[in-house]
């Protein structure tokens, strides 16, 4: 009877217990990838079996799609960067990601080179990353003159640091600065701009490359002129969203004053038209220009910084969030100033914002509201901002877990602004052309500023990982 009493009172078996210890890998696997990060190393510590299933190389290959994007995991495979490294092991060194190396790539001004052969120095330019291309349009130069070139080079992805230059001569549109150029899949979408004559224009190009055969521009259909469009502008900030769309925000519109509207533009499937519509949302950032807009999230935009009105430079930064039922709103994030790195000076214009490896924004140079230029790099980091359920009054943030500013080995690049940059497929390398620096005053000059013609590569540099000494990764990945 004592017997029987005790195995009564004995505890369950454990499949009694935890039914989850019956599931077959897959299925564990599957929900593993509905989990953060830090609740899979934990799983791991649990048994030898989850273990294996947490450090599995599969896994991470799916989780760092999920947190990278495919079109970067898909670069990393083709890459020589990954060759005898886990998944585990990469997620981790670009969790760690510290620093950048600056890479020059071109200079006219350089004796050995004829300048020909270069994009002329020139600022409030587009470059674009698009088809294994580099693509540079516009922008203003020496001499006050708006250009309409539009300059290719083809990026080989087994040497990166050597580019050729290739003119496309014919289809482009009118000459402009401070005019907005996106990537949606293989094409290029510009907008707007500022001609010679300083009228502000709200003209809308499509363009696309094609490998070795130049560019073509051709006018986009955005339908009659009673239907709605956004006003004209220059200096405002663009980028795409979902697969079809492009957000507009900002500018400087006619006589001079700056804009705070919010604009999407769809495109039809063709990509031979597009509609406009007007962004209504009860919080709105204030009038800006020189600003950033950077896609995150299928479905969310970050702005950041720019010049308000009465020429304050800003250092904010919004949410555009996106749901179902066509919601847009605006949204502020905050962060506390007192935890944001010592020695930071984070307001700026004419900056550029890029989405890179590891999903997180890298910010680069712009100026000051003293014309101070900057040659700065720092990292917005995205994944404090929740995908969802964010609500009309804002979102607080530690300072210290949203920005983190970089160190920079080797190379150092001219201060400057107005510059543009883009990221390769892989988001791993940063391309730079252009910009305002800082130089010597010549006799005709009326201040020491001159337009920059130097080509750049930004190069993440990845972080050194516990598991590069065999060890088990902690908790605070």
């Amino acid at each position: 009877m004592a017997a029987e009493s005790t195995r009564n009172s004995s505890p369950p078996s454990t499949s009694q217990s935890s039914p989850i210890i019956n599931l077959p890998d897959d299925h564990l696997l599957t929900i593993l990838l509905l989990l953060p990060v830090d609740s899979i190393l934990s799983f791991s510590m649990t048994c030898k079996r989850y273990k294996s299933l947490a450090y599995s190389d599969s896994l991470w290959e799916a989780l760092c799609e999920r947190e990278w994007g495919p079109t970067s995991v898909d670069a990393l495979k083709l890459s020589s960067l990954r060759d005898g490294f886990s998944w585990m092991l990469m997620f981790q060194r670009v969790y760690k990601m510290d620093s950048v190396c600056c890479h020059k790539i071109s200079d006219p001004d350089d004796d050995d080179v004829e300048s020909s052969s270069f994009p002329i120095p020139r600022a409030s330019h587009s470059l674009n990353f698009v088809n294994d291309h580099l693509v540079l349009f516009g922008g203003g130069c020496q001499g006050g003159r708006h250009l309409d070139d539009t300059w290719t080079s083809y990026v080989d992805k087994s040497n990166q640091s050597i580019l050729k230059w290739k003119k496309v001569e014919s289809g482009t549109p009118s000459g402009r600065f401070g005019h907005t150029c996106i990537v949606i899949g293989e094409y290029l979408l510009l907008f707007g701009g500022i001609n010679d004559r300083g009228e502000r224009l709200n003209d809308t190009w499509i363009g696309q490359v094609f490998c070795h055969e130049g560019l073509t521009w051709k006018l986009l259909n955005v339908g009659s002129l009673e239907r709605p469009r956004p006003p004209p502008r220059g200096a405002h900030s663009a980028c795409c969203i979902a697969e079809k769309k492009m957000v507009v925000h900002g500018g400087i519109g006619l006589n001079g004053v700056r804009l705070g509207d919010t604009w999407i533009l769809e495109l039809s499937e063709d990509f031979t038209s597009g509609t406009w519509h007007m962004v209504e949302s009860q919080q709105t950032p204030p009038p800006r220009s020189g600003h950033t807009l950077t896609c995150i999230r299928e479905n969310q935009v970050v702005l950041f910084g720019g010049r308000g009105l009465g020429y304050d430079v800003l250092d904010d930064v919004w949410i555009l969030d996106i749901q179902e039922q066509c919601e847009e709103k605006w949204i502020q994030i905050f962060y506390n100033f007192q935890d944001v790195p010592e020695h930071a000076s984070l307001p700026r214009v004419g900056h550029s914002a890029t989405l890179v490896l590891g999903g997180r924004i890298l910010i680069y140079g712009g100026e000051d509201s003293y014309r101070h230029r900057k040659d700065d790099f720092w990292v917005l980091d995205v994944k404090t901002i929740p995908s969802s359920g964010l609500k009309p009054q804002g979102l607080s943030l530690n300072g210290s877990s949203v920005w983190k500013k970089l160190d920079r080995i080797s190379y150092g690049p001219k201060s400057r602004s107005f510059h543009r940059a883009c990221a390769d497929c892989s988001g791993r390398f940063v391309y730079v052309f252009g910009g305002m620096v800082d130089g010597l005053l010549q006799p005709a000059a009326s201040s020491g500023l001159r337009f920059d013609g130097e080509l750049f590569m930004v190069e993440l540099v990845l972080g050194f990982s516990d598991l590069d000494h065999q060890q088990r990764p902690g908790k605070s990945m």
